[in-house]
């Protein structure tokens, strides 16, 4: 049985997770509700536009080369978590299911969540769209430049690692030293998720809590973390290698406004 820390390690946990989530999905989470709060005082959402991936669009190397890096260097959060984890008996990595082990089981799984998870994501958002509570979210077009699928695919790694290690591994294993319970770790961690992805309105808002709520669970019966980065990384692909698709056969829906 994991003995729980004393009061002088809650205070300690409390500053590691500040730190972690001030670093990484807290900053972000702060933005993303006041980009939300500044784009009601703007216009109605609907007559909205945002986008996922500003920079995969990149037309010069030195362009490309500033996104690379920013990707890699987005991962230092991840890296923080998965050291801050790791323990004589058990590397971080292990602790919380981030290995190729079951590979086979991960990926399966992974693909299922995609399947309980995005198909009611992409309803949840069409019709946020259509009763205008949902910003226009553009992912970056697809053009003839060899490098935008590449950046695209990188992005959509580096949000499933960061969103997953920090958002459900790390923080579900410091909750639980704290004495959370674990529909209690669940909830907050989903209502964190949402809260990241507002400045896309309220349509996402709902779909990713959801998410939260079904990753969350998930994580809690099986304890492995890389179905989750499995099913996030290929939702990702799919939402930004599909998004040009997608606008050409629902404009209506899925086209810039003006478009």
């Amino acid at each position: 049985m994991t003995t729980l820390p004393q009061p002088t390690d809650h205070r300690r946990l409390w500053w590691e997770i500040a730190i972690i989530l001030t670093l990484s999905i807290g900053r972000s989470a702060v933005y993303s509700v006041i980009s939300l709060l500044e784009a009601l005082t703007r216009a109605p959402l609907g007559d909205q536009q945002t986008s996922l991936n500003p920079g995969a669009g990149a037309t010069a190397f030195w362009d490309v080369l500033e996104q690379v890096l920013a990707y890699v260097f987005g991962l230092a959060p991840v890296a923080l978590a998965i050291y801050l984890l790791w323990e004589p008996a058990a590397s971080g990595f292990r602790k919380i299911g981030l290995t190729f082990e079951r590979f086979g089981r991960n990926v399966s799984g992974g693909l299922l969540l995609v399947a309980v998870i995005g198909i009611p994501g992409l309803g949840l958002y069409a019709l946020g769209r259509t009763l205008g509570i949902t910003v226009q979210v553009d992912a970056s077009p697809l053009d003839s430049s060899w490098w935008t699928i590449p950046l695209l695919l990188l992005a959509a790694l580096r949000a499933g690692l960061l969103e997953e290690v920090v958002m459900v591994g790390y923080l579900f294993d410091r909750l639980r030293r704290l004495g959370w319970s674990t529909w209690t770790i669940i909830l907050s961690t989903a209502g964190l998720r949402g809260a990241y992805h507002t400045y896309q309105g309220f349509g996402p808002l709902v779909g990713n809590i959801a998410m939260g709520v079904v990753f969350g669970w998930v994580y809690h019966r099986w304890g492995r973390v890389m179905p989750l980065v499995v099913a996030h990384v290929v939702i990702d692909v799919i939402a930004f290698v599909g998004y040009p698709l997608a606008a050409a056969w629902w404009p209506g829906v899925f086209a810039p406004p003006g478009g």
